[in-house]
């Protein structure tokens, strides 16, 4: 008699959830079609982006068809599946290079990047291996192994080069580590070991003479220069240096800068859809405006309610994502729920932040708003996860 209690709610559309996600699917088709121009090379990459929603929500159907602690069985193979394709990328001729970086492979029509996809690789093997017994993640090598498993990707990452897309790893991983019951002394000294790291490594690279620099990308050391707005010029630089390092800095901050006037400009209700002339004039580039900056974009056209609704309908799905995760009926999937939870933060949090000059810029794209059909997609893959813990929360 206990049966249809148990089963009731077993099949079950999470509307909360999927409000936010239909909102800010709808905003990204609207903003990315008002951040292109008849006869740009980026009119058409509005409809792209439907069809890239339209794919992401075919492969949600086909995701919450099966019981997610099925899926966890080949968690595995999808790891080790995700790194042999990051490492492929790095393979020239078989990686495409573009902007400076190898990230994506080619398959005619449709460009593949591997890393979207090595993080819900990397969630799910994590969710996988922290589902054991607490008593086994007291270990340390528990631990050590749980930090491979994200360094692993990591370092494959940067190899591209993506910084931004790999520092995701560490705080994905950690939080589903902290949620796990790893204790909490452990993550704190590797916080804390992290910080001092990264404090003197901002320290040599922003100051230290350039003989005994850690050798990082150009590019990577300009976005730092500019984020905390330190002379591109060393002190002893001659005047025709100087002027030349003055030129590169100029060159580097544009984005930034103009990014940044497009928010502030937006006053509170915005200049209107299609009206945004920072936009319209090409003073924030067509490059850009699509992807890294879309959100500067909306902040433009539609002010402060707009930025408001935006950060309102990602915390609609954050909250659901968390509500999720209490309501699982098994660590695996409150590790699941908490991993894309982790996700998707750190991605809305790194690029909102860059956009308002709050962190230094990544190349982060912000969950389906920014276009790019390998970022949709897997960001409605990991609605999905949620998606799939909420449906089969009471199955036994």
């Amino acid at each position: 008699m206990f049966e249809k209690p148990l089963k009731e709610n077993v099949h079950r559309i999470d509307w909360v959830l999927w409000g936010g996600i239909l909102g800010l699917m709808l905003v990204g088709a609207l903003f990315i079609f008002s951040a292109s121009r008849a006869g740009d090379p980026t009119s058409g990459l509005w409809m792209r982006q439907v069809i890239s929603y339209g794919i992401g929500i075919m492969l949600v159907a086909v995701l919450c068809g099966v019981d997610y602690t099925k899926w966890s069985r080949y968690a595995l193979v999808g790891y080790w599946g995700c790194i042999l394709l990051l490492l492929a990328v790095l393979i020239p001729g078989v990686g495409v290079m573009r902007y400076g970086a190898r990230r994506w492979i080619d398959f005619g029509p449709v460009q593949f990047q591997p890393s979207e996809f090595a993080k819900l690789g990397f969630i799910f093997m994590q969710a996988h291996y922290l589902s054991q017994p607490v008593e086994e993640l007291r270990r340390r090598s528990a631990f050590l192994k749980s930090l491979a498993l994200a360094a692993l990707p990591f370092v494959l990452i940067l190899k591209e080069p993506d910084l931004g897309s790999a520092l995701v790893f560490f705080p994905v991983g950690l939080a589903m580590m902290f949620v796990a019951g790893v204790p909490r002394q452990t993550l704190a000294k590797f916080l804390g070991g992290s910080a001092v790291i990264i404090g003197l490594l901002l320290l040599n690279v922003l100051f230290a003479p350039p003989q005994w620099q850690v050798k990082i990308e150009d590019y990577q050391r300009h976005r730092l220069l500019v984020f905390f707005g330190l002379d591109f010029a060393p002190r002893d630089a001659t005047p025709e240096a100087r002027q030349k390092a003055r030129s590169l800095q100029r060159e580097k901050s544009y984005n930034v800068e103009q990014a940044l006037i497009s928010v502030g400009s937006g006053g509170v209700m915005g200049k209107g859809w299609r009206e945004g002339t920072q936009n319209a004039l090409g003073y924030l580039p067509r490059a850009v405006a699509h992807n890294d900056f879309i959100f500067s974009v909306i902040a433009e056209e539609k002010g402060f309610v707009g930025s408001v609704i935006v950060i309102t309908l990602y915390t609609i799905v954050l909250l659901s994502g968390l509500r999720i995760a209490g309501q699982a009926r098994d660590r695996l999937g409150k590790l699941l729920a908490v991993g894309v939870v982790a996700l998707l933060f750190s991605h809305i949090f790194i690029n909102i932040g860059m956009n308002i000059r709050l962190m230094p810029v990544t190349g982060i794209p912000l969950p389906l708003l920014s276009y790019g059909g390998s970022s949709v997609v897997c960001s409605l893959i990991a609605i999905g996860i949620l998606q799939n813990v909420h449906l089969y929360r009471r199955s036994y």
